[in-house]
C-alpha cells in the first residue's frame, strides 16, 4: 500500500502565497511522475502541475508563472509553492502520485485525500 498526506493548504488573501506539500509512503519500488490537480465547486477535476523523476515539468497555462512545483526524492515528497494567488485558485488540490510497486514493477496511480486552498478577494 502506498499513502499520500497532503499538507499546507489554507486561507489567503489574493496576492497571497501558499506552499503544498505531499509525502508519500508505504511499499513502492520507485515513484515516478508526481502532479498536482484541484477541483473547484461544480468543475471538473483539472491537471496544475506535474513533474516527473528527472525533475521535468509542466504546467497548466492558468498558472504558468505563478506556481512552481518542485520533489524531494530523497523525502519521496513534491511541493507546490503558489504565488499570486486569485479567487478563482480556490479549490481542493489533490496529489497524485503514479509508483512501481516492488517485485512485479507494475505501475500504481494513487491520489491524496485533498486539501482546501480559499482566496478570498
Amino acid at each position: 500500500q502506498v499513502q499520500l498526506v497532503e499538507s499546507g493548504g489554507g486561507l489567503v488573501q489574493a496576492g497571497g502565497s501558499l506552499r503544498l506539500s505531499c509525502a508519500a509512503s508505504g511499499s513502492f519500488f520507485s515513484i515516478n511522475t508526481m502532479r498536482w490537480y484541484r477541483q473547484a465547486p461544480g468543475k471538473q477535476r483539472e491537471l496544475v502541475a506535474g513533474i516527473t523523476s528527472d525533475g521535468s515539468t509542466t504546467y497548466a497555462d492558468f498558472v504558468k508563472g505563478r506556481f512552481t512545483i518542485s520533489r524531494d526524492n530523497a523525502k519521496n515528497t513534491v511541493h507546490l509553492q503558489m504565488n499570486i494567488l486569485k479567487p478563482e485558485d480556490t479549490a481542493v488540490y489533490y496529489c497524485n502520485v503514479v509508483v512501481r510497486r516492488p517485485i512485479t514493477y507494475s505501475i500504481l496511480e494513487v491520489w491524496g485525500q485533498g486539501t482546501l486552498v480559499t482566496v478570498s478577494s
